[in-house]
């Protein structure tokens, strides 16, 4: 797999369009690579292989919200840049144009954008959801793509992939981890949500309470779940094992944590892993945060969490 960044402001367009290859190209943005993202990319690798050329995909970053709506507070994503990498790559294409999106990318007209990023990349079929936009304000619509075209490329339209009669989207996914449906969001997206990050020194409380916990800081600006006890499962050096999580703020430790932390308790686990790069799968949320009152409750608390977590994990995973 084949991997060009496009940068607008700082290459002109014979640098990008001497990467470019006879392709079928998927565009959009991508933001979790969930279902209906893939059944764009799908379509496009079924496409590819017919024509006997190379599949390509189209994403963009950072976000245009980031760009355009200048937020006060910066964006999370389900999967930041090299997470989103990791499953376009996954999903079997042969190559990725990661186009830089800036203010002067937002200001192309809808056909300066097909004319430099699509005609001049060798591209000879588009493939894109019924929603996909182009150009300035998002003037370009899938609609009129062919006028653009001028019989250039050919295109495909995907309609709109749905669960329960709603559309699968990444606002929606994201909205489902915020009220702790991990399983739902799992669903939505075709594979667990995970985050990724390293292990690193936190307090030690949890040793002396007797659960110890792997520290995860996020590698990125990942979309942290709903504040609260999980079952999770665990990745490192390759293996896997299961444990229970506290995503929060410490309240009965700290009175004004800036993130929420991501605390790992491993069961059937004693290695030293600081520093390591782990990934975090939420499987379950089973309590929200609280503030206790002493050692005491929180043990008694914890040794309960454990109970409900192995239950769980005896029933649901096989």
């Amino acid at each position: 797999m084949k991997l060009i960044k496009i940068d607008l402001d700082h290459m002109n367009k014979q640098e990008w369009t001497r990467e470019a290859t006879r392709s079928v190209l998927a565009i959009g943005y991508f933001d979790g690579v969930h279902k209906g993202h893939q059944t764009v990319i799908k379509k496009a690798i079924n496409e590819a292989n017919v024509r006997g050329i190379e599949a390509a995909v189209m994403t963009f970053f950072p976000h245009p919200k980031e760009v355009l709506g200048n937020p006060e507070v910066p964006m999370r994503y389900l999967t930041p840049f090299d997470s989103k990498i990791e499953r376009l790559k996954a999903l079997g294409v042969d190559r990725i144009y990661a186009v830089r999106f800036t203010p002067s990318f937002s200001k192309l007209t809808p056909q300066q954008f097909v004319d430099d990023f699509i005609v001049s990349l060798q591209v000879e079929h588009v493939v894109a959801g019924f929603d996909f936009t182009y150009g300035v304000k998002g003037a370009g619509t899938m609609e009129q793509l062919g006028a653009y075209a001028n019989e250039r490329f050919t295109y495909s339209t995907i309609q709109k992939v749905t669960d329960e009669d709603e559309k699968i989207s990444s606002t929606r996914i994201r909205q489902e981890l915020e009220e702790g449906n991990v399983q739902k969001a799992s669903f939505l997206l075709g594979y667990p949500y995970k985050v990724k990050g390293e292990v690193i020194h936190g307090d030690a409380r949890g040793r002396l309470l007797g659960f110890p916990t792997a520290n995860v800081s996020a590698a990125d600006r990942y979309h942290i779940p709903k504040t609260g006890v999980y079952v999770v499962a665990f990745y490192v050096k390759g293996n896997k094992y299961n444990g229970m999580a506290n995503v929060g703020y410490k309240p009965t430790f700290v009175d004004n944590l800036p993130e929420p932390s991501v605390e790992v308790n491993l069961f059937h686990f004693a290695e030293d892993i600081y520093g390591e790069i782990v990934e975090v799968e939420f499987l379950k949320w089973i309590r929200a945060e609280q503030k206790f009152n002493g050692i005491d409750e929180i043990k008694a608390q914890l040794t309960r969490d454990k109970e409900t977590s192995l239950r769980w994990l005896e029933e649901n995973i096989h």
